[in-house]
């Protein structure tokens, strides 16, 4: 755009700023007034009146066409009447009728439209003043305006005289309007976008299933479904929620506008469609659409780390401990009445590591240790930790459960059946205890589920005191499981730090 254009456009902006104020206080007064002659009379005034709106409204569209820039105002005389002209003509239309009216009718109109309708005499004829100064605002003063249309001539050049944008979009045309299609067409393949037209809502629909699409553009006047029926459609549709929409149409109400942006369309663009506007809105259009393809990926890609975390959380704690910290706990400590402490440790390890390789130690306790995770699974007891060789496990914590004693024999008996086959070679010996705990998390870096009490340290010290291949459980253990004493092998013995307790030995 040049410089000289620029100014022009100027130049009727700042006239349309002036007029479009009072114009459209004078369409908003008259509509008032018509509507309550409608109804109250005297219907006789309805023409005139009706010509007074029609030159209102004749008014507002020449001062909006300023506004849009449809007219050049020039720096000479001849625009300068020209304009007057065609200003004074509709302002001197709303003089005339009204004083017609307010004549032929002044004993009759109510006494609130006869002030109306002064009001709108009065507005006018100020407008014809203004209409009268505008020659200052017609000439180019060389300083100010030359300096703003200066500037408004490169901002337009560099952001619409650019070379086109390198990256296209897959488009649908959607119009019952062969000739529309046609030209919509072939106004976007040239500028290097992937073209599909079609005819109805229903061909729209089958490519949209055989295709993937960026932008659709879509007319609002269809037979059968019409445009903002398939807009409706389409967003309502998890396929196709996320596809950019343009709405195009001849009508000129604002009610079908907003109609469509309710409905989910990014933009719309009024019949006959500018190129210039087309291509630029087309390309704003893409542009959100790779906005939203880089957001959705951005968010799947979190999502798929939130998965891994939890992963890796859900591997260290307990399901409900996670839900509680999540929901914002962050001192989480219970205590269980009645819970099975479990502790299992493998006969002879330190003799075992010191004539072993390192890797092939490791790789031992870890194929040995997921076999005893997976059967603590399967048994509903929880893993609590390792420490060293032993394994240490609780039936009857996060939940309280009322079979914990039968949970933590089974479990201990299958560890027993299972530690042949995931360690050669290897034999375990077995501590149960039951009683009351207090569980809980604790720490901040690499943080653990735990259990602490006198049953831990019961349960523990029953281990280290037990047989190779057997369970070694306390009195209140067996009592808790109402196992038959005689089957049992009964001991009388000293634990460190405890004293003398019976325990038996479980086959």
């Amino acid at each position: 755009m040049t410089a000289d254009k620029a100014s022009r456009l100027l130049r009727a902006a700042r006239v349309a700023r002036r007029l479009a104020g009072p114009a459209e206080a004078l369409v908003s007064t008259q509509r008032l007034v018509l509507e309550e002659i409608r109804q109250s009379g005297p219907k006789e005034a309805v023409e005139d009146l009706e010509n007074v709106l029609k030159a209102a409204r004749r008014l507002v569209g020449f001062v909006n066409s300023l506004r849009r820039g449809d007219i050049e105002l020039g720096e000479d005389e001849k625009s300068a009447a020209r304009l007057r002209h065609d200003l004074r003509t509709p302002i001197n239309a709303i003089i005339g009728y009204s004083e017609l009216v307010l004549e032929d009718f002044a004993d009759i109109l109510p006494p609130g439209v006869k002030a109306d309708c002064d009001s709108v005499v009065e507005a006018a004829r100020q407008l014809l003043i203004e209409v009268e100064t505008l020659d200052a605002d017609t000439q180019e003063d060389g300083g100010e305006d030359a300096v703003m249309a200066a500037r408004l001539a490169t901002a337009i050049t560099a952001a619409g005289g650019a070379a086109p944008r390198v990256e296209t979009g897959r488009i649908l045309i959607v119009d019952d309007d062969a000739a529309n299609l046609d030209v919509l067409d072939r106004q976007l393949t040239r500028r290097g976008h992937r073209v599909r037209a079609a005819g109805s809502a229903e061909a729209a629909i089958a490519l949209l299933e055989a295709d993937t699409f960026d932008l659709a553009l879509i007319d609002i006047l269809m037979p059968g479904t019409n445009g903002i029926e398939l807009l409706t459609r389409l967003k309502a549709d998890t396929r196709w929620r996320h596809l950019s929409v343009l709405m195009i149409s001849g009508l000129g109400d604002t009610s079908a506008v907003a109609a469509c942006i309710t409905a989910g369309a990014d933009d719309y663009l009024q019949k006959p469609v500018d190129p210039v506007v087309l291509h630029a809105r087309v390309e704003a259009c893409l542009e959100r659409t790779r906005w939203r393809e880089r957001e959705r990926a951005y968010l799947a890609e979190i999502e798929r780390e939130k998965e891994r975390a939890d992963a890796l959380l859900s591997a260290i704690l307990p399901a409900p401990i996670i839900q509680r910290l999540n929901s914002g706990e962050r001192h989480i400590a219970d205590r269980f009445e009645a819970v099975s402490i479990v502790f299992a440790d493998i006969v002879g390890f330190t003799p075992m590591v010191a004539r072993t390789e390192p890797t092939a130690l490791i790789r031992t306790l870890a194929t040995l240790f997921e076999d005893f995770d997976d059967i603590a699974d399967r048994h509903g007891v929880e893993k609590i930790k390792t420490i060293g060789d032993a394994y240490m496990a609780a039936a009857g914590i996060p939940h309280h459960r009322a079979d914990h004693a039968h949970a933590a024999l089974g479990f201990a008996r299958e560890l027993l059946t299972s530690t042949p086959k995931s360690g050669p070679g290897l034999k375990l010996r077995i501590g149960i205890h039951s009683g009351p705990v207090i569980a809980g998390l604790i720490g901040r870096k690499r943080f653990v589920y735990d259990v602490w009490g006198d049953t831990v340290n019961f349960a523990s010290r029953l281990e280290a005191s037990g047989q190779e291949g057997r369970i070694h459980a306390s009195e209140d253990y067996v009592k808790a499981i109402g196992y038959d004493l005689d089957q049992a092998e009964k001991r009388h013995h000293e634990l460190k730090g405890i004293g003398w307790v019976s325990s038996y030995i479980l086959g």
